[in-house]
């Protein structure tokens, strides 16, 4: 199973509990890290290192933490590949003179840069940004970072405070997970939901847009074990994930069209008499409004077959099982939502629909039961504390800062400034925990704003990427054994510390450090820039919310992990959302109005730009052994993802209209882009849709990507990106690998 799914168990360890620091011999220490790239298992690490080299040995999961289990995905288990890398980035570097920003062939981005001092770099960065500021106004600096890391204060502390005292553009963070976390929030209040462990007592399980075995792996076992038990998985996923492969059922629905499967579940959980009455009256507002909603004739089964692609026999059967789940000594159904569901232009309201399914059944009520998108609310760190927002009244704007969407980041750097309303333009662009040049959308127009020549841009990172590629200044960044952090998870339920493992390789400097170092120097003696990781730490604690009763960051430092301290029932268990009291919504209730309207995305067969020049969904996919960009670069990595790597995967239906076998080289186009890839036909996408997946643009043949082809168009709630909303068309090309090495896969899954 490991080799199978990439997963790498430990050495035996005699059940053995580490505290922060350990000596496993005389010659070796045990460190406790936590893995902070952006994924909801947020994985304790036990990290050995060389006392007399100081150098990192091994990493393995730690086996004393109730979700790690001992246990780390292949992406992480190769860590040390990552952090020794021949090719991290060690010292900053300038732009030599006369050298254009555009793409550079990978291994020689180094000939178009020059090695600098931290001094000299924080100095000429620091006189880069007070000139545009003095210039242009201060939000003319545009700051854009993501969660490269995903640590309390790696992601969100001293940067913030020093971009608010700078009075630069406040960046909306939405790329990934805004319209799915603000759909939650507006249902139930938080963002809260069934622990992983208590999957295992779940009788259905279904995972909706949610390719557990690629992005949380550390759930797996718990499910796992609870199919021992009898019972069942089933996948709602366009794409044959591996997942998908190992479900009990897989439904290929097509993209899209989840909001209109929830209501046609609805349908039938209400016309059955599936509902539990009394929950709902107790804990649900505008259930009745719902009730009727769901019972019209449009969201029937029967209908919804013809949108979703689904048969009506097989949404009865899957809103029966749920419906049936938790009664009769069976366990109680549990749904893991991903954001998947999100990325589409009615992405808020899908994720919004598919949530209200648990307060239809009331199966929050049972162990086992609930929903699953993130946990992150259970989290109340001091982020007011940290990132000091006050900080823009002292700044030389005297007020709150405007807001840029990131994900129109190709607009903002365009177009941002045309009109006097939305004035100033952005002149100054500082990129860290982030890769946009590889994973924003419309890719094209955002490396025509990054190759502009009046923007001065600024990319702190441990490689050389796509994105540092336009850059001005690059500055070395700290991997997660190389600096300290506080974090919590939006997958699990403890909170947890980072101890550093080793010293930062070369000159490679933290976040923390980084934005300190310039706060320092631009604001002379402002007291907000001399704290450092120890008083953060101490600051992100500074609650009296009950969920951190008992953590303290003492507590912390000695036992690596500490569980939150959420409601139990007379029985001991967590249940959320079984009562009222669990909801924080306006009326303390779940929010079921306005009700779920399904519309079709505009970019989608069912849409009003379907059935014309472009007929065909474009899924572009993540790689499960990449964190979105990250790892890309790594040769271990690209090794594991070698079966996907420049193919995308279509229909024999749709390949034969088209002249297309397995090998031919294709052309994949629509208003925005062109990328070439070679064709692998099979049935791991339904009729109607393609796949490819995300990789590097200078990875990527002819240098573009799948973002050459997605919109800068966003989701109905929280202002996401739509990457799966997306109409392409595709044409045989020359070029290509032959069909004799691309093997059909129709049959062979």
């Amino acid at each position: 199973m490991g080799d199978a799914y990439n997963i790498t168990m430990p050495e035996p360890l005699a059940n053995k509990e580490f505290s922060k620091t350990e000596n496993a011999s005389a010659e070796t220490r045990t460190v406790h890290a936590v893995c902070t790239h952006d994924c909801p298992d947020s994985c304790g690490v036990l990290v050995t290192v060389d006392t007399l080299t100081g150098r990192a040995m091994k990493v393995q999961g730690d086996p004393a933490h109730p979700v790690t289990r001992g246990f780390l995905c292949g992406k992480v288990a190769r860590y040390l590949d990552r952090v020794y890398s021949p090719e991290r980035l060690l010292y900053p570097m300038r732009r030599r003179a006369g050298i254009a920003k555009g793409p550079l062939p990978k291994g020689r981005e180094v000939e178009a840069f020059d090695r600098i001092s931290w001094d000299e770099a924080l100095e000429f960065v620091a006189q880069k940004l007070k000139a545009a500021a003095k210039e242009f106004g201060p939000e003319t600096v545009l700051p854009y970072s993501y969660a490269g890391t995903i640590g309390q204060l790696g992601y969100g502390s001293m940067d913030r405070r020093f971009f608010h005292r700078l009075g630069a553009s406040q960046l909306d963070r939405t790329i990934c997970a805004s319209a799915g976390g603000e759909a939650l929030k507006q249902v139930y209040g938080v963002r809260l939901g069934t622990a992983p462990q208590d999957f295992t007592h779940s009788g259905l399980i279904i995972a909706w847009g949610a390719n557990i075995h690629g992005n949380n792996i550390h759930l797996w076992p718990f499910i796992e074990e609870a199919r021992r038990k009898g019972a069942r998985l089933v996948v709602i996923d366009p794409y044959r994930t591996r997942t998908a492969a190992l479900a009990d059922e897989h439904l290929a629905i097509r993209p899209g069209t989840d909001g209109l499967l929830a209501l046609a579940m609805m349908h039938v959980l209400f016309r059955d008499g599936y509902d539990d009455a009394a929950y709902m009256r107790e804990c649900t507002e505008g259930g009745e409004a719902l009730r009727v909603h769901a019972l019209s004739e449009e969201h029937s089964p029967r209908r919804a077959a013809q949108v979703t692609g689904i048969a009506a026999d097989r949404i009865e059967s899957l809103a029966k099982a749920y419906g049936q789940a938790g009664n009769d000594g069976r366990g109680a159904a549990a749904i893991r939502l991903n954001y998947g569901i999100q990325r589409s232009e009615n992405g808020g309201t899908a994720v919004r629909a598919v949530a209200m399914l648990p307060l239809i059944t009331g199966s929050w009520k049972q162990r086992g039961g609930g929903l699953l998108l993130s946990v992150s609310g259970g989290f109340p760190f001091n982020e007011a504390k940290l990132r000091m927002p006050d900080l823009m009244e002292a700044s030389p704007l005297g007020r709150t800062a405007r807001v840029v969407n990131m994900s129109e980041l190709g607009l903002a750097l365009t177009e941002l400034g045309s009109d006097e309303k939305d004035d100033p333009k952005v002149k100054a662009l500082f990129v860290y925990n982030c890769n946009p040049a590889t994973v924003a959308p419309d890719s094209e127009r955002v490396m025509e704003g990054l190759r502009r020549e009046d923007l001065f841009t600024v990319v702190h990172e441990q490689f050389f990427t796509d994105t540092t590629d336009y850059a001005d200044v690059v500055l070395p960044a700290t991997t997660f054994l190389e600096h300290k952090d506080v974090m919590g998870a939006y997958g699990h339920l403890f909170v947890q510390i980072s101890q550093p493992s080793i010293a930062p390789l070369g000159e490679a400097r933290s976040n923390v450090w980084l934005f300190g170092e310039l706060g320092r120097r631009m604001f002379p003696g402002e007291v907000e820039f001399e704290d450092g990781e120890e008083e953060l730490i101490a600051q992100a604690l500074e609650t009296r919310h009950p969920f951190f009763t008992g953590v303290t960051k003492e507590r912390l430092e000695e036992e690596g992990h500490v569980a939150l301290s959420l409601p139990k029932d007379e029985r001991g268990e967590c249940l959320p959302f079984s009562t009222r009291a669990w909801f924080k919504s306006p009326s303390g209730r779940a929010e079921l109005t306005p009700v779920p309207v399904w519309v079709a995305p505009s970019e989608s067969r069912s849409g009003t730009e379907g059935g014309g020049k472009f007929p065909l969904e474009f899924l572009p996919r993540k790689a499960d052994n990449f964190m979105n960009s990250t790892f890309a670069n790594l040769p271990g990595h690209r090794l594991m993802e070698r079966k996907t790597a420049g193919l995308l995967e279509m229909h024999p239906t749709d390949a034969a209209a088209r002249g297309v076998t397995s090998g031919d080289g294709v052309s994949v186009w629509n208003e925005r882009g062109r990328i070439t890839l070679t064709a692998r036909v099979g049935e791991t996408v339904p009729p109607g849709v393609v796949a490819a997946r995300l990789d590097w643009q200078k990875l990527s043949q002819d240098g573009a990507n799948v973002n050459a082809l997605t919109s800068e168009r966003l989701t109905d709630i929280g202002g996401g990106a739509t990457f799966y909303s997306t109409l392409v068309e595709v044409e045989k090309s020359s070029g290509g690998v032959g069909g004799l090495l691309v093997p059909s896969i129709a049959d062979k899954r």
